[in-house]
């Protein structure tokens, strides 16, 4: 029985995970952790970004170790788990770090990975 293809186009989750940690860029230019905590709007853009980047993982399934190996890929999913589940329980803590440090990193591999994509695309493979 031939396997079936990927419900979602890795190309399109990595482009996902690259767009909505720039939007996170250009929303915390300038903030610092205090200011981040005052502003609802920002707090909630930013949460909504990094939650939209797990469901983009989520997405790439089993590809993403495989596309971008030794990101940790269980805690990135639960991030996202709680983001939809838990969002009462939500600590700006915990979106903070994500937003400055966890999303920029997966960021940089995501381009990474798509370049390689890209590259095998057009070499045919």
């Amino acid at each position: 029985m031939p396997s079936r293809p990927p419900r979602h186009d890795p190309a399109d989750c990595l482009t996902d995970i690259i767009d909505n940690a720039e939007r996170i860029e250009r929303y915390l230019a300038g903030m610092d952790r205090a200011a981040f905590e005052a502003d609802g709007r920002t707090r909630d853009a930013v949460e909504r970004c990094v939650e939209r980047v797990c469901e983009a993982v989520h997405r790439l399934g089993d590809r993403a170790e495989a596309l971008m190996p030794g990101d940790p890929w269980g805690d990135i999913r639960g991030t996202g788990n709680r983001l939809r589940h838990a969002y009462d329980r939500v600590d700006p803590d915990v979106i903070w770090a994500a937003a400055r440090h966890e999303v920029p990193a997966l960021a940089a591999d995501a381009r990474r990975a798509l370049e390689r994509l890209e590259d095998s695309d057009s070499d045919g493979g």
